[in-house]
């Protein structure tokens, strides 16, 4: 799973450009890369509800909650085909998990495991602990849009989506200094991920890759 941005702000100056940091592989096949095809983002340009998808299929989701200091607007969240729906809604409350993560303190959080596969639970364990280890928490605002989802040959679950991280900051939990995101294209990213489906229904995020500016 490589995660080379993710709030820009934190990591590159002792604390200074947060995100564009690696952190492995997922593993699985690199049907991610591949282009959208077929893709319909649906044409609704209301937020998606947090959690909504919590007990709609029967499946016992955790409910995953976000201060008031931090929100992740989900816009246009929604697709006609149900099968595709499931996947985004799954996809947003992967993305949603970690957020509440970092901003928990918790790199062994039990939302994330719940929503990625093994590979990709170590490597966005790894993600949240270095917020943890430099004690900082999220501020702000990412805005998530224009998602491209579809189910390829093999049966996994593609999804393509932007995050704007010019409005979100890093503040640290002792000291209360505040690290803005910069506000430049390359902090637009472009997530693509993979799904695959379990017994149980739960569509877990089994590889990702992060492209910095692919949606300016």
């Amino acid at each position: 799973m490589n995660r080379a941005a993710r709030l820009v702000t934190a990591v590159l100056t002792a604390s200074a450009a947060l995100l564009l940091t690696a952190c492995g592989s997922g593993g699985g096949d690199d049907s991610t890369s591949d282009k959208i095809k077929g893709a319909d983002a649906g044409n609704s340009t209301a937020s998606a509800s947090p959690s909504a998808s919590a007990v709609a299929d029967g499946v016992k989701r955790p409910e995953i909650k976000l201060p008031s200091s931090f929100q992740a607007d989900f816009q246009s969240w929604t697709n006609s085909d149900s099968k595709l729906q499931a996947i985004l809604n799954d996809g947003r409350e992967e993305l949603r998990a970690e957020y509440a993560a970092v901003i928990e303190a918790d790199p062994d959080s039990d939302a994330v495991a719940f929503y990625t596969s093994d590979a990709t639970r170590t490597s966005a364990s790894t993600w949240i602990k270095q917020f943890v280890d430099d004690d900082d928490s999220l501020i702000g605002k990412v805005t998530v849009f224009d998602p491209q989802v579809h189910i390829n040959d093999t049966g996994s679950g593609v999804l393509f989506y932007c995050v704007d991280e010019r409005k979100a900051s890093t503040k640290n939990r002792k000291t209360g200094k505040v690290i803005n995101t910069p506000d430049k294209p390359e902090h637009v990213l472009q997530y693509r991920t993979r799904l695959d489906k379990t017994s149980q229904g739960v569509w877990k995020t089994v590889s990702a890759t992060v492209v910095p500016g692919a949606c300016s």
